[in-house]
């Protein structure tokens, strides 16, 4: 576990993460006027102006939960998204399901 303290394995897992994350949104980004598509509480009106790795960096500095939180709430995305196929991880609604999925996994894992 002490390798986790490591910035740099980190920021390696935050880096990898957000690119498995930016990749789903923009997939469905691209899908969202062929298919229909739900809209949700998470959605919002705009885009955020905040990239995904900016903001996972933001929420692993100031949040203070273990590196584990992360994986554990990327999994939480993936269920999302494999049980919820009408309302996919897009761009719009992708950073409030990420701090969503985030509280949920800190709860579980640190508490």
């Amino acid at each position: 576990m002490a390798e986790l303290e490591d910035p740099n394995v980190m920021q390696n897992l935050i880096t990898f993460l957000s690119c498995l994350i930016q990749k789903v949104a923009e997939s469905n980004d691209v899908n969202a006027g062929v298919e229909p598509q739900k809209i949700s509480v998470f959605h919002g009106l705009t885009r955020p102006t905040i990239s995904i790795q900016t903001y996972l960096h933001r929420i692993y500095k100031y949040a203070n939960c273990s590196p584990s939180c992360f994986v554990v709430a990327y999994v939480y995305l993936d269920r999302f998204a494999q049980r919820q196929p009408s309302l996919p991880l897009d761009s719009f609604n992708v950073h409030r399901l990420l701090i969503t999925s985030v509280m949920v996994a800190a709860k579980f894992m640190d508490d």
